[in-house]
């Protein structure tokens, strides 16, 4: 293999968060689109995006909620017909069996402080995001509870 091969293969942290972008394109979510995928030992554990549960129609049919009432980004989470990305990357581990703790997280944001404490709770031992929302007390929770967290 040629020198230019290997120096154009991506590190597995941008390996995983191109994957979590790509998660994020699923998102039903008028306002901002987020993809979370776990991770544990190189090998994808679940993926998750925002959107509406299963079954319940998404905002892309019925308009956002958070909108109409002008909710700022980063409040009132449960004014909201969608679960966080984060929310369902680990419903959709608890759903298949698989257990996640010690595992890493990619997420296209940095989680809220109602995702962190799952997160936390989960024994999610890193977390690696893209952007982030204006959450001093999710930031101070992850490291308080000694989780990882990169901005990349």
């Amino acid at each position: 293999m040629e020198d230019k091969e290997l120096n154009s293969r991506p590190s597995w942290h941008e390996y995983f968060m191109a994957i979590a972008e790509l998660v994020a394109s699923r998102s039903t979510c008028l306002r901002r689109k987020v993809g979370a995928v776990l991770v544990k030992d190189h090998r994808i554990l679940a993926t998750g995006y925002n959107g509406a549960p299963s079954g319940i129609r998404h905002c892309l049919e019925v308009g956002c909620l958070r909108e109409k009432l002008n909710v700022p980004s980063g409040q009132r989470h449960e004014l909201c017909r969608g679960l966080h990305a984060e929310q369902n990357v680990l419903i959709q581990a608890a759903y298949h069996g698989i257990c996640v703790a010690n595992s890493t997280l990619y997420c296209t944001n940095l989680p809220c402080i109602i995702c962190t404490k799952m997160l936390i709770n989960a024994g999610i031992k890193a977390i690696y995001f893209k952007e982030g929302y204006a959450d001093e007390l999710s930031r101070d929770m992850l490291e308080e509870a000694g989780v990882k967290l990169i901005q990349i």
